[in-house]
């Protein structure tokens, strides 16, 4: 009987930090993880290159124009 109030004390108390985890790194996200280091934003979507129609990504087109 007390291992049963234990055990589901225990696992209450994980899946409140859980959450709380959760919610904290979705509402204060690390710096690093908001942009590259060439400041695009990592979930930016690929362009379209006009004149042979493929998918680029737009941190490459940042460091080609930085000349990297």
């Amino acid at each position: 009987m007390l291992y049963n109030i234990i055990m589901r004390i225990f696992v209450c108390a994980i899946t409140a930090l859980s959450a709380c985890v959760l919610f904290y790194v979705y509402v204060f996200p690390l710096e690093s993880t908001r942009t590259s280091k060439n400041g695009v934003p990592f979930f930016t979507p690929s362009v379209t290159h006009p004149e042979t129609g493929k998918a680029l990504d737009v941190d490459m087109l940042v460091r080609h124009y930085k000349g990297e």
